[in-house]
């Protein structure tokens, strides 16, 4: 049976992986400001596997953006299947070139409205499973109200139309409600707001729109168009993250969002049971074949601890490492099997905000750590050169 021969990057493959790679200061992506003058694919080897070098200008050589542009830039060209390593080399555009730039984002921004109302400096995770039953939604919100916690300004958004639970994990009645929003010529959705300490969760989800025990009979289409809605007509406003509770599998919902916020990462959420993890792997596959990162993973109901210290695995051994190992990504937690955990979800009050949470607890506040420092780091706005350049402009515009 003959084999199929590897497919080797084009130029044009790489440019379009990187227009994925948003300069969050300017509000578009780097290839369409200039500010990648050039690609080079070194020749294949026996594999087919390439190395590229990307070579990216910045605004000023001491962007505070330049880290994490440099991790976009390697994620998103490593999503290719035979590029085997990623290098970048940085230059500084002189005073001609930073006008050009300023002159693109300007025209972006007046021409081109974006898509969604959620902001270029927002870090998106979704957190996605194959299959249902994995306790996907209390990761969601366990992990949301843990960054929270931190004193980030954190979206929830209820992707799992269907199955929406988000409501009752987090204790939310609220409908929403449209109010009249400056800037805009039509009203917009208000997301219910949680303050959690110096933070705040911002929850949308058809859990407010209808009773908790209406079947919600959509088709795929209409899903896709709810979830486009939501991104679109709710007043998100400034987050520092906006988390997606995921319905499981790999459909109509996980491709919409693939194509109106090409930035997303997703956490992938399994059980140890090897069935499981065979499963959740179609959704790595799927963002694989989206262009989207995966993240990492975490492994949901790892054991059960009794009272007296005995532990049991009751759903299996090794199922998230081994998905992890077989994505090339970290295993970001394991949160065990714990009562507190379901007992926190039907009293609306997340387990990790608990100081007597318990060891599952402990695992979320790990997993949301990893996020701040590794995984998805805030976007830190300050110093950046825009807008330095936009305060410029502006005094000149007076002058």
């Amino acid at each position: 049976m003959p084999t199929t021969s590897p497919v080797v990057p084009t130029r044009d493959d790489i440019f379009a992986l990187l227009r994925a790679v948003v300069d969050p200061e300017l509000g578009a992506d780097i290839v369409t400001l200039g500010m990648v003058p050039d690609v080079v694919i070194s020749p294949a080897d026996s594999t087919g596997g390439v190395d590229v070098t990307v070579w990216v200008k910045l605004t000023i050589g001491g962007c505070p953006l330049r880290a994490q542009i440099k991790k976009d830039v390697e994620s998103r060209v490593a999503l290719h299947p035979q590029v085997r390593n990623v290098r970048i080399e940085w230059g500084e555009m002189n005073s001609d070139e930073r006008s050009e730039v300023m002159l693109k984002a300007r025209w972006a921004a007046r021409e081109n409205a974006p898509d969604t109302e959620v902001s270029q400096s927002c870090r998106i995770l979704a957190i996605a499973s194959g299959k249902g039953g994995v306790g996907k939604s209390s990761v969601t919100v366990n992990v949301a109200a843990a960054l929270a916690a931190q004193g980030f300004v954190v979206g929830v958004l209820d992707a799992d139309i269907w199955g929406f639970s988000v409501p009752r994990l987090l204790g939310i009645t609220d409908r929403l409600e449209a109010q009249a929003v400056e800037g805009s010529d039509r009203p917009k959705i208000m997301p219910n707001i949680v303050k959690v300490g110096a933070g705040e969760l911002k929850v949308v989800s058809t859990g407010f729109l209808v009773n908790e025990d209406t079947a919600l009979m959509w088709r795929g289409l209409i899903l896709t168009k709810a979830v486009e809605q939501f991104l679109r007509d709710v007043a998100w406003g400034e987050m520092d993250y906006l988390i997606i509770d995921m319905p499981p599998g790999t459909g109509d919902v996980q491709m919409g969002l693939a194509r109106m916020l090409p930035r997303t990462d997703l956490i992938i959420v399994t059980t140890p049971a090897l069935a499981a993890q065979k499963v959740a792997s179609r959704a790595a596959d799927m963002a694989r074949r989206s262009f989207l990162r995966v993240a990492g993973v975490i492994e949901n109901m790892s054991s059960f601890t009794c009272d007296h210290g005995e532990s049991y695995a009751l759903f299996g051994v090794g199922g998230g490492q081994a998905l992890a190992d077989e994505i090339g990504v970290p295993l970001l937690g394991q949160v065990p099997l714990e009562p507190a955990v379901g007992a926190g979800g039907d009293a609306g009050m997340p387990v990790s905000l608990s100081p007597d949470g318990g060891a599952a607890a402990v695992v979320f506040r790990s997993i949301a750590q990893q996020i701040i420092s590794d995984i998805a780091p805030p976007i830190n706005m300050s110093g950046c050169s825009a807008r330095m350049l936009a305060a410029v402009a502006a005094a000149f515009d007076k002058a």
